[in-house]
């Protein structure tokens, strides 16, 4: 890789070390300020329970933990401030994309495989994860940062499970992407 390459490159992209201590620094921010960590899977169980209940008002109280949930934000579960934490994710990666010159509409896959075929995989991939982190109460954000920022063993669990499989999972899957 040429010098040139290098250098352009890393005015495109935040050094990663930089990017996980200001990680870091925003999650301690979230559990000093709200008294929570950070977490995703919670914006979308608002999302859901809000459009289940705009769909049908009597359904959510059919699901004990729609219900619940819906009822544990003031008014709307859209008033939670997780929302509003991950639309400002999806509006500052689309602005730093924008400024970077990286926005483009295309799909990154390896030679080997289709564009199809590697939009299959990320909906896969995304549908399982998502039932994951159903299953386990919380998304990585939630279960392995905000658990290990508060030195619970769960959270450490949680985040060797998350790399044990990615790394045991690699090996069969390494060839849609290289």
């Amino acid at each position: 890789m040429s010098n040139t390459t290098t250098n352009e490159r890393s005015r495109r992209y935040l050094n990663p070390y930089l990017g996980g201590v200001l990680l870091g620094l925003v999650l301690l921010a979230s559990n000093f300020i709200s008294g929570r960590g950070l977490g995703a899977s919670g914006a979308v169980k608002s999302v859901v329970a809000t459009t289940i209940e705009a769909v049908d008002k009597d359904a959510v109280n059919t699901m004990p933990f729609m219900a619940e949930y819906a009822e544990s934000h003031s008014g709307s579960p859209m008033r939670s401030w997780l929302v509003f934490e991950m639309l400002g994710v999806l509006v500052g990666g689309f602005l730093s994309g924008a400024i970077a010159g990286r926005l483009k509409l295309k799909v990154e896959h390896s030679p080997k495989i289709t564009s199809k075929r590697r939009l299959i995989f990320a909906l896969a991939g995304g549908t399982l994860f998502g039932l994951g982190s159903q299953l386990g109460r919380g998304c990585t954000s939630g279960s392995a940062l905000s658990g290990m920022a508060v030195l619970s063993l769960g959270g450490f669990v949680t985040m060797m499970a998350i790399f044990g499989t990615a790394f045991a999972l690699a090996y069969f899957f390494r060839r849609n992407w290289i």
